[in-house]
């Protein structure tokens, strides 16, 4: 039987990327799946892709009013979430002296902010035993120069995890993160081939991760499977932060 047959899933950031590949491979198991994403073209795209099993509903994770609203509709699509993912995220370079106040609100708003109110908007209809997972990055315990404001983002979702989890466990919700190390998606795209290679270098396994398998790390989470772990971090990295 598929992991994830009756379980209802919304994705928040996942018309693209990992998202979209959680999004997929949570559908493949057997979850009803709502995604959501800043342009209502790549949302439709990404939920006609996927199948009858999924629907996409527009939203900005940075704004409150839209993480409330997509609850709701998804409450009145399916009356509850099993299964919570939040992705939605930003990464984009600076370096000390260049850090400006409109970078560190952009990404604090997005990748921190984002997460806290829409797990937030979600506890009224998580039902009991749900899991909910954050995707993270391994830049959360390094040094990343000039990703120091997006690698400090990553750094607060961790603490925020194992506090979420420990509030929740009285209704057996679990929270945990996965956290990816350098992925083959749109975002790396815009990352030149040198520092590609770079990067490369550092990874024991020798290539990048492909989403799905960051996917999969993560359906792992928020399925059954799982059952007895949170407040973990699962990482999804080659080896780059573990050897």
């Amino acid at each position: 039987m598929a992991r994830m047959t009756g379980k209802v899933a919304l994705v928040v950031g996942g018309a693209k990327g990992i998202g979209f590949a959680t999004a997929r491979a949570l559908a493949e198991e057997g979850a009803s799946v709502i995604l959501t994403g800043r342009s209502q073209r790549e949302v439709a795209l990404a939920a006609e892709s996927i199948g009858s099993s999924a629907q996409g509903i527009q939203a900005d994770a940075a704004i409150q009013a839209d993480l409330e609203r997509v609850v709701r509709e998804t409450q009145q699509l399916h009356g509850r979430i099993d299964a919570l993912m939040l992705n939605a995220g930003l990464s984009e370079p600076a370096t000390l002296l260049e850090e400006t106040a409109e970078h560190f609100d952009r990404h604090f708003a997005v990748n921190v902010r984002g997460a806290l109110f829409g797990i937030q908007a979600a506890l009224p209809v998580l039902s009991e035993e749900a899991s909910v997972v954050l995707v993270g990055s391994i830049a959360d315990t390094m040094g990343v120069t000039p990703f120091s404001t997006y690698a400090a983002t990553k750094a607060a979702l961790r603490s925020y995890a194992r506090s979420w989890a420990a509030e929740l466990a009285p209704r057996r919700i679990r929270v945990n993160v996965v956290a990816p190390g350098p992925t083959d998606t749109d975002m790396m795209a815009a990352v030149s081939d040198e520092m590609r290679q770079t990067l490369i270098a550092l990874i024991p396994l020798g290539r990048m991760a492909r989403a799905d398998e960051v996917a999969a790390a993560a359906v792992f989470l928020l399925s059954d499977a799982a059952s007895f772990v949170t407040g973990a971090e699962l990482c999804v990295d080659g080896g780059m932060r573990q050897v």
